[in-house]
């Protein structure tokens, strides 16, 4: 059930350790197919997590396959999903830089195009507990673009795959990296949001092909 989805998931949660996203057994990543959801395991080591690891649950919530416990933001999960149909993969990183901003509650502006990846900035929500169904409905409200800062907490992402899900959870952490570094410089300008409606017709047009700039 979801063979490819779950493969996918060990592959992008030992990727998203790997790049220094998430540290332990911290975050999270899903994949829904049609109303059922492949989501990582709780408190599950990625190094040794198996497909046969990843459960796959309803959109209620039921495991309908595996044996193991599903992450502990699941509920999130399943929020964002019911609430945006048009995506279909989550990452949630712990990322060192993201996780900055979130604990000072700050939205991240965009300083850098790449931020495009996930829509015109990225706000930030106050804190709720992890795990918590005021996590989930708070996130799911918020969650208009592909990004967001869970207060005190760390980032989400999202996308219509999981590789554009996973780009935009990396990308946010490159511009929040920058952003921390200008700020410790005097501060940087934004982008305007001409500048950003002409980034995403350009990333809308990116890969290969397609008519679009050679460089990324």
């Amino acid at each position: 059930m979801l063979k490819r989805e779950r493969e996918q998931i060990v592959h992008y949660c030992r990727l998203m350790q790997s790049r220094g996203l998430t540290r332990g057994t911290g975050g999270n990543i899903s994949i829904r197919q049609g109303d059922l959801i492949a989501i990582s395991p709780s408190g599950v080591e990625y190094e040794t997590m198996t497909p046969e690891d990843v459960p796959v649950v309803n959109m209620d919530g039921s495991v309908i396959y595996g044996s193991l416990a599903p992450s502990s933001e699941l509920s999130m999960h399943i929020a964002c999903y019911k609430r945006r149909p048009d995506i279909a993969a989550m990452v949630h990183t712990h990322s060192t830089f993201a996780a900055t901003l979130a604990c000072m509650e700050k939205p991240l502006p965009p300083i850098h195009y790449l931020i495009g990846y996930a829509g015109d900035h990225v706000p930030c929500i106050p804190y709720y507990p992890f795990g918590s169904e005021e996590l989930a409905a708070a996130a799911a409200d918020a969650m208009t673009q592909n990004a967001l800062l869970l207060g005190h907490h760390g980032l989400i992402a999202a996308g219509p795959n999981i590789e554009r899900a996973f780009a935009a959870a990396e990308e946010v952490e490159f511009v929040a990296e920058l952003y921390w570094r200008c700020q410790a410089m005097g501060g940087a300008n934004s982008l305007t949001p001409e500048q950003m409606a002409d980034i995403r017709r350009r990333f809308d047009n990116y890969g290969q092909g397609k008519n679009t700039q050679e460089e990324k």
